[in-house]
């Protein structure tokens, strides 16, 4: 299956920091027996790398992404390591660009009007809205939609169980994604079963909601 399709049907990415490559399988695997089949590996570590890699090689039926990206270096090794998709904090015309020319699927960050217009402008019809809270939330989005009906968002930034149907709600929103369901602090420590619960949660709530 296409990655953006995977994206939009599952509804919730799950933005990850690993700090140690050995929390990468169980992790991978925690994720997998939630029902969440997808992951966005932060690239603000060393393990980054390597975490993508053991991930695409030994959970098949995962879409690893990268996150976090801010240099085209950084697209070329989560690509060389298996990432399926690339996600920015912000707009990077040279990213975008060697994204697109190379046919990579990328999420760049957005959060004004202009950087949505930016987005149009290369073809783009899924963007990240980031920082999604501080940027005025649902009632941004809410507001975007008027001028900007073809595109769609993935807020990331604040998301959780409280305000995550607010979003999903929203026609022009695509999926939400937030560290809230895999803290950088249960992966440190192994608590992969809190993990596996903490995203039943999430996505049963997305469930019982949205359908």
């Amino acid at each position: 299956m296409n990655v953006m399709k995977k994206i939009e049907e599952l509804r919730l990415i799950p933005v990850v920091i690993i700090e140690n490559s050995e929390n990468a399988i169980p992790l991978g695997q925690a994720l997998i027996e939630a029902g969440l089949p997808i992951i966005e590996i932060t690239f603000r570590t060393q393990a980054a790398e390597e975490s993508i890699s053991d991930l695409t090689k030994k959970i098949s039926d995962l879409f690893v992404g990268a996150g976090t990206v801010l240099k085209i270096d950084q697209v070329k090794k989560a690509v060389n390591a298996g990432a399926q998709f690339i996600v920015t904090p912000g707009f990077n015309p040279k990213i975008v660009d060697y994204c697109i020319d190379n046919k990579i699927p990328i999420i760049p960050g957005v959060n004004t009007p202009s950087m949505v217009e930016w987005a149009l402008d290369k073809g783009l019809k899924v963007v990240k809205f980031f920082p999604a809270n501080l940027s005025g939330g649902p009632k941004m989005l809410k507001s975007l939609a008027g001028p900007y009906p073809e595109m769609r968002f993935i807020p990331t930034g604040g998301i959780n169980n409280e305000c995550l149907i607010d979003y999903l709600k929203l026609s022009n929103v695509f999926a939400c994604g937030g560290s809230w369901i895999v803290k950088k602090d249960l992966i440190s420590s192994g608590q992969f079963e809190e993990i596996r619960r903490l995203t039943n949660n999430a996505l049963s709530l997305i469930k019982s909601e949205i359908g």
